[in-house]
Formats: C-alpha cells, structure tokens, sequence
C-alpha cells in the first residue's frame, strides 16, 4: 500500500501530467548532474510533498517583489496555461537538480534566453528585466529559503545547519548560471 505522500505525488503527476517530460532522468548512465546522489540538495527537492509546499510558499513571497510580480504578470501564460507553466517550472527543477549535465545545461541557457525577453515597466513605473541580476537572486533566495523550511517542516526537520549550508551552496549554482550575483551560500 502507498504511503500518504506516495498518493499526494502520484494525484499531483496525474492531474499535470508532470510525470511524462522530455528528459529521461537516467540517462547517461553515470552522469551524475550539477549534484549526484550524495548531495543535500538531492534529499530536498526529491521530497515531492514539501516540495510543494515550498514551491507555493516561495511563489507567494516572489510576488512580493514589484519587479518579479509585474514580470510574472506581464509575460508568463500562468493565466491561460497553469498546469503546463507549472510543468515547465517543475521540470526546470527536476532536470537541474537530478538530470544529467547536458539536459541541466540545456535548460538554463533556455530559461536565460526567455528572460532577455521578458522586460517592462512594473505598476510604480519602475522598469524590470528579469535577467537582472539582483531579481534573479531575490527569486533565487525565495524559492531556495522556501524549499528549506518545508523540507524541515515536513520531511526532515533533524537535517543539520552544516547541510542546511550545504544545500544553500549547492543551489547557488544553479543561480549563478542563470545570473544572479551575490548569492548567499549559508
């Protein structure tokens, strides 16, 4: 029988459709990613349920930043298309974290050259870019620092400060590639 969490997953994948992407996740054979399997940050994002706890969380405290909420608004199809921009989102996360590194690298140069596009000028008229560096890092900090806190809510909350760094460092990689500057690393 499935645990309580195996179900939420299983439920979250159906509805989405998030378990049928373009990236087998196994492939190549030994290579391990930005991480591998000893990483910290591998025992965080491979807990689906607080994964999505988390990732709800930090996409209510990246709507607090004028610059990433008129960004999001203005040129994300979350509107018409939820569950697929959700899909993208996920996948990003899932293949940077535990694809290989050509898929990993793949995605960001992606993600780089749709945020070259995605400028404006916020609701107090303040101009924004989302391949500023200092916004990246804001939606960095707040999706990174959510994740954390419901993985220690909700899976592990014994995981210790040393590997709480751990996975902050382990992350900034994945930031600084995108472009973000100054990215806090504990």
């Amino acid at each position: 029988m499935l645990s309580l969490r195996d179900r939420i997953q299983q439920q979250v994948f159906r509805l989405n459709g998030l378990a049928m992407n373009d990236f087998d996740l196994s492939q190549p054979p030994g290579d391990p990613g930005l991480y591998g399997p000893d990483s910290v940050i591998w025992q965080v994002h491979g807990d689906f349920p607080s994964m999505l706890c988390g990732g709800i969380s930090a996409l209510l405290m990246q709507m607090l930043h004028p610059q990433a909420l008129a960004g999001v608004w203005d040129h994300s199809t979350f509107r018409d298309d939820m569950s697929g921009r959700l899909r993208r989102t996920s996948q990003f996360i899932a293949v940077t974290t535990f694809g290989n590194t050509a898929d990993a690298h793949t995605l960001i140069e992606r993600v780089k050259r749709i945020h070259l596009r995605v400028t404006g000028v916020d609701g107090q008229g303040n101009p924004y870019a989302a391949s500023d560096p200092a916004l990246l890092t804001w939606v960095h900090v707040a999706e990174t620092s959510r994740f954390l806190a419901a993985h220690l809510r909700y899976k592990n909350p014994l995981l210790s400060r040393a590997d709480q760094d751990r996975y902050y460092a382990e992350a900034a990689v994945v930031a600084e590639a995108l472009g973000a500057e100054q990215v806090p690393k504990t």
